[in-house]
């Protein structure tokens, strides 16, 4: 499978030279990702409102690769202030509560001062193939009981 480069419209992917997310195979990396609303162009002033918007952004990255927060096996979570990240808890735990992804925080200066977090994650499209195995095999376990059935009653 050929490398595809995703992008979120921002005119910081073509000033710096990055793409939003890379696909390489049935890996997804997004790149540190911000709070603005990239439909305006702005940012909340509030680290909550931040994550919150931080996470659309890669939902929406993620979706454009075919992939969920589901297939999330790492996230990088850069913050301005040690004591904005416990409030932020709530907005990641309902996305990655079940996910339970590999993490690290870090506390950072950023390159524009209006953004309080940045976040990072690292996904494996291995989630839908796993299933579909599962439920091939499924299948396939039932259709060997009907036969192994159907010999038995022939006796």
């Amino acid at each position: 499978m050929a490398r595809r480069l995703i992008s979120s419209g921002s005119k910081f992917e073509a000033d710096i030279g990055y793409s939003r997310a890379v696909v390489d195979g049935d890996w997804v990396f997004v790149s540190g990702t911000t709070g603005f609303n990239y439909s305006t162009m702005t940012i909340e002033d509030d680290v909550v409102a931040q994550c919150e918007q931080t996470l659309k952004n890669i939902e929406a990255a993620l979706a454009q690769a075919g992939a969920t927060f589901q297939d999330v096996v790492r996230v990088h979570y850069l913050i301005t202030k040690a004591e904005d990240f416990e409030r932020c808890w709530p907005v990641v735990g309902r996305v990655f509560g079940t996910v339970r992804p590999a993490i690290v925080v870090m506390v950072v200066g950023l390159t524009d001062p209006r953004m309080k977090i940045e976040i990072e994650v690292t996904a494996l499209k291995r989630g839908r193939t796993v299933a579909a195995a599962r439920t091939k095999t499924a299948k396939a376990k039932v259709a060997a009981r009907k036969k192994a059935s159907k010999a038995r009653r022939r006796k």
